[in-house]
């Protein structure tokens, strides 16, 4: 049997890449915009050719009662995409929930960067205001939920 030599640190690679795409897909168009002018101030930025001009479609979310139930088809979500490729290589790729073909294709662009190693460290330090943003609002919206919480205590009668 023979196995294709991995680079290594490509799992933690992989990883990364995942959280700053999943990073881009819950930011608003204003983070990634401002992301993006932060990423390349001072540098040029690099023409993005569309491999794929954003579009826009349905795909069927599916849910699962208590979590491990059978699954169960709950309805039809939009969900945008892009695809390109910057002048100097890298392709980008992004998926989000909704309909803004902008901020799909914003992400793409981000995404590229991030590919480059010499851009990364700036992508990620452009990204870092969107991340706080939205890890503050999951707190908020976390501490609301816990608010309503009850604790429910069962006595049994007859017991001292």
């Amino acid at each position: 049997m023979t196995t294709t030599p991995r680079h290594p640190g490509s799992e933690g690679e992989t990883a990364a890449r995942q959280a700053v795409m999943a990073l881009c897909a819950e930011a608003s168009r204003a983070d990634l915009e401002a992301a993006l002018e932060a990423a390349v101030s001072g540098l040029e930025a690099p023409a993005a050719a569309d491999l794929r001009p954003p579009e826009t479609g349905l795909v069927m979310a599916s849910g699962r009662i208590g979590g491990d139930g059978r699954p169960f088809n709950l309805g039809e979500v939009s969900v945008t995409r892009a695809a390109i490729r910057l002048a100097d290589g890298p392709a980008g790729f992004a998926y989000h929930l909704g309909r803004d073909r902008a901020k799909a294709r914003l992400a793409a662009i981000l995404d590229a960067l991030w590919q480059d190693p010499v851009r990364r460290a700036r992508v990620e330090a452009a990204l870092a205001p969107a991340a706080r943003r939205l890890a503050a609002s999951r707190d908020r919206a976390a501490r609301r939920t816990a608010a309503t919480r009850v604790d429910f205590l069962t006595l049994a009668r007859g017991e001292v």
